[in-house]
């Protein structure tokens, strides 16, 4: 990485971090300002077009078409808001769909959660859009449909109504210095959480803020290979990012190389603690003059043909 490109990233990954906590913690009043407004802004982006699609391609069949940051969703299906051992959380934005696939992962993996930690179950966040695609706030993934995030905020034993759903603030589980958990919000129930979601062979990435990386290398045990599918990021410090990998059969289905880094515990892991303690509390100084205009989002032309076929299909 050029010196200039690593001076962008560190004037850029303060807001990016505020951004992911705000989106975290973000109202249903706010998400449906920052809706409005990025429609207005660019009505002919993809993301306005994805973004107000309510209903699935139901008549198509089930694919996860194109890359995890382009592409869309045929044949979705939603996952329920309530199951008797996970909460479907930011109900508003209507993001609970996903291909059958995860969607069945999800239910099953929820299931197992009570005797994995103790807790009632999980909370679920975002996972893709009806027709996936381009969403018009936050994430640059979660286009096919193969993306979901779980809160770390344990699920409460009661039912949360629907004010809950929308307002509810996750929990931070990164410590102040960014450099660790917290031990007053983290626990090894966290732990065993994320490695049986690492475990699992149809997972092919799981996602966490580097400072949850920290404590799960310490935590891991004997037992380190599930090590390697959790990758260090920016945010991430509410919940994890499950990815799960092309289901077999799928034309059009671009995936990832299966994970190559070893436990990802050493050198590089202590870059990543460094450069977003740096970002945080010791930001260079932005240079003087006009902020440069921002990158159009993504056009329709830059998703796979299909999408055009998946927006218009019943």
């Amino acid at each position: 990485m050029s010196r200039s490109s690593r001076i962008v990233l560190l004037i850029l990954l303060p807001l990016a971090l505020l951004a992911g906590a705000a989106r975290a913690q973000s109202t249903a009043e706010d998400e449906a300002r920052r809706r409005a407004a990025n429609i207005a802004a660019f009505p002919d982006a993809a993301r306005a077009h994805f973004g107000q699609k309510t209903t699935p391609a139901a008549a198509m069949k089930a694919r996860a078409i194109g890359s995890y940051a382009r592409g869309c969703l045929a044949g979705g299906k939603a996952l329920a808001p309530d199951g008797e051992s996970w909460q479907v959380m930011r109900r508003a934005r209507n993001r609970n769909w996903g291909h059958p696939e995860l969607i069945d992962y999800l239910e099953s993996f929820a299931r197992e959660v009570p005797k994995l930690t103790g807790w009632a179950g999980l909370l679920v966040g975002d996972i893709s859009q009806a027709r996936g695609g381009p969403m018009l706030t936050g994430h640059a993934s979660h286009q096919i449909g193969l993306d979901a995030d779980i809160w770390l905020t344990p699920m409460p034993r009661k039912r949360l109504d629907a004010d809950d759903r929308e307002n509810m603030p996750a929990v931070n589980m990164a410590r102040a210095d960014w450099r660790d958990v917290d031990p007053k919000n983290w626990t090894p129930a966290h732990t065993r959480l994320i490695k049986a979601a690492a475990s699992e062979p149809r997972v092919e990435r799981i996602f966490v803020n580097p400072a949850l990386k920290v404590a799960l290398c310490r935590e891991a045990g004997s037992d380190r290979s599930w090590l390697n599918k959790v990758r260090p990021i920016w945010g991430h410090n509410y919940h994890f990012h499950i990815r799960m990998s092309c289901p077999p059969g799928v034309e059009g289905c671009a995936g990832q190389e299966p994970p190559n880094f070893g436990d990802g515990c050493g050198e590089e892991l202590a870059g990543w603690i460094e450069r977003q303690h740096k970002a945080i509390f010791n930001p260079p100084k932005p240079k003087p003059g006009p902020k440069p205009k921002p990158k159009p989002p993504m056009s329709l032309d830059a998703l796979p043909q299909e999408c055009r076929q998946v927006l218009v299909s019943r």
